[in-house]
């Protein structure tokens, strides 16, 4: 499988520490950054929208939003296209996935492919904060001659709009955003990606959860250890299987939280010159998260550079990729 572009949005609302101070909600800057690492986030929800209601109605959130998914997921999709070379009639098909969809029916792809103009196939492949990762596994697994040519994988997030801003060991993590990538099966690109892996445990399906009409809940402390358990297991899987001494290894991890990908580092030996994260600045993104920091870094790769990616989230689910980059684009 061939990546060719990636593009990324992220709304212009930024909730910063000092406005979750200014929340009266029992937080601080300082106890932010000492726990999580996360200095802000941003939101397709209005600044005043949650300081008068602390979204207490989730359902009220939808229709205070800025932007809907399949608008943050359009501009996402514009720029991987712009990227790629690929004009939006060369689309046979769109995947979608999100952690909290505007819509049960139709699939969010629908709405995105609407937004776009594009009579294609449309369907969601949803795996909470590993969505984007799903979507490549799925691709993987079809038959190269039964796919079209360029297929649009899109992940709109907005988990802000699920948070209940009075309870401060969750409105201090999450942000919004939107990933799309222009990925083939049949056309070589400037990416190869390799070895795509989803994994989940069932069991642990209470751990993460995000009722239709209420706000996100999850287990912190037992979900923290499990992330950097499985991330640390699937870097390393990755570096035994696909890794090449002559190419740099850089390592891109789901944006839980600044203080679990700083676990992952020192266990796993990753110099800070590999280790790239957006985590500081826009918080927990959900399925957006990882591939917005190598869409924010497109034209900064070298054609010898190879990107670990993992994923972790609800499910419980784990998942990984490597990006091998290649020719100049």
């Amino acid at each position: 499988m061939y990546l060719h572009g990636l593009g990324h949005f992220h709304p212009e609302n930024e909730i910063t520490n000092r406005f979750l101070e200014e929340l009266d909600i029992g937080t601080s800057e300082q106890w932010i950054l000492e726990r999580v690492g996360i200095r802000s986030r941003r939101t397709t929800l209005p600044l005043d929208y949650i300081r008068q209601t602390r979204n207490r109605d989730v359902r009220a959130a939808t229709e205070a939003a800025v932007y809907t998914l399949a608008e943050t997921g359009r501009r996402a999709a514009e720029m991987a296209l712009a990227r790629a070379g690929v004009a939006k009639s060369d689309i046979g098909m769109v995947f979608g996935g999100s952690s909290v969809m505007d819509t049960a029916t139709p699939a969010e792809a629908c709405n995105i492919a609407r937004a776009l103009e594009l009579e294609v196939p449309a369907i969601d492949v949803n795996s909470a904060c590993t969505s984007f990762f799903a979507n490549l596994y799925v691709l993987s697994l079809m038959q190269p001659d039964r796919l079209p040519p360029f297929v649009l994988v899109v992940v709109p997030e907005a988990i802000t709009r699920s948070v209940d801003y009075t309870d401060r060991s969750s409105a201090v993590l999450w942000g919004d955003g939107a990933v799309a990538a222009v990925v083939s099966t049949r056309v070589p690109g400037p990416v190869e990606i390799l070895g795509n892996t989803l994994s989940s445990s069932p069991a642990g399906a209470d751990k993460v959860v995000v009722p239709r009409a209420g706000h996100f809940r999850q287990e912190g402390r037992q979900v923290q250890m499990f992330a950097i358990r499985k991330t640390v297991q699937l870097l390393n899987d990755l570096r035994e299987r696909h890794g090449q001494q002559e190419r740099p290894l850089h390592f891109v991890g789901h944006q839980a939280n600044m203080r679990m990908l700083e676990s992952v580092c020192r266990q796993c030996d990753i110099p800070p010159e590999r280790h790239h994260f957006n985590v500081e600045w826009y918080g927990n993104t959900g399925g957006a998260s990882a591939t917005s920091i190598i869409s924010q870094a497109w034209d900064e790769w070298t054609p010898h550079d190879d990107v670990a990616v993992v994923g972790v989230g609800g499910g419980l689910t784990w998942a990984s990729f490597l990006l091998r980059f290649g020719a100049p684009r």
